[in-house]
């Protein structure tokens, strides 16, 4: 056979494999009655697309095949939904099949345990213990005073200087969080948790690829780390009759809704690494849409300065001082919706689930994505205006497509808490500080909300 036939085959064997693969996804995952859509590569799927064009990647699919679609990312084949009402059903109808299903490099890292993971009566339970933990009246009797202590002394000496909201927020979110997990741990104790938190983070959101200097692997290490001193921690405790005002306490002494150690770790785990993001980022768009839209800042400054003039000096902020805080609830609010800074959840079907006309097979993850909702101009009238003012209408805080805490019994436990955190930061920010934009800043919207070289504020005594 000549060397050019060689070269030929070679070639034509070289696209078959080529094609043969492209096709795998399709063909492993092609059954009747199933959305339509595609399913990329085998492993890696269209998570390459799905990071890089982000929300539009959302978009075209929609545009080709509606508003339920089939796609592969993450390591998992995946139905997205973007239609309201259909969303609706889904976090409502966990007993009809669509359990909680987080990707599973996310459950990796904050472990099986976790309230997102478990359903029926360990659900109920650990609920019931997080509800004790963090609830209106945890917040009110143990945990303000630690919010309102560590908030208002981290914001200390920031007049005359170049801060990065970004990452001063995130600081923030860690510190405060870690000061109401274990307020009176060493603060050797807290440095540990803080050397192996942020790889942690980065496991939640990579390709559960076990290969050493991956995303996961590193995460997995991390985890490891963050089990071996919350279990130190948990032993020290329980051989002690002492009590502490902090959440760890609360879980480890709830009688009435009973956690394992092992249970304990990953509720931890989950209370820093879903509030360290939300809270943090929230935090930051609040500060960037309330510097670009002056009579919105002048107006959640009206309402802290009228809460600060009816303290003494120094006198901590109380719960009716939170609950004052309506305005800035609604900002709170606003910021959440219009940078997405939950794009959406995802369930599991525990079995052939139908779906809109379609069937859903046993063990695919559902997509409910909210994002698109969020700019649903029938919901929310000029949706791409930031515009507190719409919140002040309660009838929008409850109205049944709004599901930026989840929905149903899978309400976010740690609601109260993060716009209680949220606002304390923002009062003492807004009563003590002016601040103006420095040039350059970029933000991203997808996967997560977050500005790449930082957003940078210069700040003045106000």
């Amino acid at each position: 056979m000549s060397i050019p036939a060689i070269v030929y085959y070679g070639l034509t064997l070289t696209f078959c494999a080529f094609l043969a693969l492209l096709k795998w996804n399709e063909i492993r995952y092609r059954r009747k009655g199933m959305p339509p859509g595609t399913m990329g590569w085998p492993i890696f799927g269209e998570t390459a697309g799905f990071f890089k064009k982000g929300p539009n990647f959302m978009k075209n699919k929609r545009a080709r095949y509606g508003k339920l679609f089939k796609i592969h990312a993450l390591g998992s084949p995946i139905v997205v939904c973007m239609d309201p009402d259909v969303n609706r059903y889904i976090l409502l109808n966990e007993a009809k099949g669509l359990v909680p299903g987080y990707p599973v490099s996310m459950m990796d890292m904050i472990g099986s345990r976790n309230i997102f993971a478990v359903h029926g009566v360990d659900h109920k339970r650990i609920r019931g213990s997080l509800s004790t933990a963090l609830g209106p009246a945890a917040i009110r009797v143990h945990l303000l005073p630690i919010i309102d202590k560590y908030t208002k002394s981290f914001l200390d000496n920031w007049a005359g200087k170049i801060i990065d909201i970004q990452e001063k927020t995130k600081e923030m979110s860690f510190l405060v969080a870690m000061r109401l997990i274990a307020e009176n741990e060493s603060s050797s104790f807290h440095d540990a948790f803080k050397a192996t938190f942020h790889d942690l983070t980065l496991g939640t959101m990579s390709l559960p690829i076990k290969i050493p200097g991956t995303s996961y692997y590193r995460g997995l290490k991390s985890r490891n780390k963050v089990i071996a001193i919350l279990k130190e921690v948990l032993a020290k405790r329980r051989a002690s009759s002492t009590t502490h005002d902090d959440i760890l306490d609360q879980l480890l002494r709830n009688e009435a809704c009973k956690l394992s150690d092992e249970e304990i770790i990953d509720q931890i785990i989950t209370i820093l690494v879903s509030g360290y993001e939300t809270e943090s980022t929230t935090s930051m768009m609040a500060v960037k849409y309330l510097h670009d839209h002056p009579r919105a800042l002048q107006a959640i400054r009206d309402e802290h300065f009228a809460i600060q003039q009816s303290k003494k000096p120094d006198e901590q902020l109380s719960w009716d001082d939170c609950k004052n805080m309506t305005f800035t609830r609604a900002v709170i609010f606003e910021a959440l919706r219009l940078a997405s800074v939950v794009s959406g959840s995802l369930r599991k079907a525990t079995t052939d689930v139908q779906l809109n006309g379609f069937t859903i097979p046993k063990g695919w993850r559902v997509c409910v994505y909210i994002r698109e909702i969020n700019y649903d101009p029938f919901i929310y009238e000029e949706p791409f205006t930031f515009n507190p003012w719409r919140w002040m209408d309660k009838d929008l805080e409850s109205h049944k497509h709004n599901m930026m805490f989840g929905g149903g019994s899978r309400m976010c436990p740690g609601k109260d808490l993060g716009i209680v955190r949220i606002s304390l930061f923002l009062h003492h920010f807004m009563t003590r500080y002016r601040w103006e934009e420095v040039e350059g800043n970029k933000l991203l919207k997808f996967p997560r909300v977050e500005a790449p070289n930082g957003l940078n504020v210069r700040v003045e005594q106000y």
